[in-house]
């Protein structure tokens, strides 16, 4: 997954400069498979807010149903900001991709063994009072 997320982090810094409209039409198509890519592992790690966003870089990125925004500057931030989402997913490490159930810190076995109850108690020496009680 990492060389094709980089590869698609890689198309997307290229598209900032001016080029045939064919290119486009290939990051369109790129850019929404690795789009979908991510939603499904998120989806599958139960990470519903990356897979939100992702979703977004699918609508906006679309080759059925392109959205023409037609002037170049707007497109440049639109394609560095998901180029380094493309680069965060490829080589940030994943416990965003995992299940919090997943992530459970093993405690090695002699540590359990060696655990002492703590001595640090306060106790109090005097006991409450009892209220007295009106028999009327």
């Amino acid at each position: 997954m990492k060389p094709f997320f980089t590869f698609c982090a890689l198309c997307c810094f290229i598209g900032i400069f001016r080029l045939p409209i064919e290119y486009y039409t290939f990051l369109r198509v790129l850019v929404s498979i690795g789009a979908l890519l991510a939603i499904y592992l998120f989806l599958s790690s139960g990470n519903k807010y990356f897979s939100i966003i992702f979703l977004v870089i699918v609508i906006i990125f679309n080759p059925v149903f392109p959205i023409y925004l037609y002037r170049k500057s707007v497109w440049i931030p639109i394609d560095t900001l998901t180029g380094i989402l493309f680069l965060l997913i490829a080589f940030v490490e994943r416990p965003v991709l995992q299940k919090e159930e997943d992530i459970t810190e093993e405690t090695p076995m002699y540590t359990k063994q060696l655990s002492a109850p703590s001595r640090d108690r306060i106790i109090n020496p005097k006991q409450p009072k009892e209220q007295p009680t009106h028999h009327g």
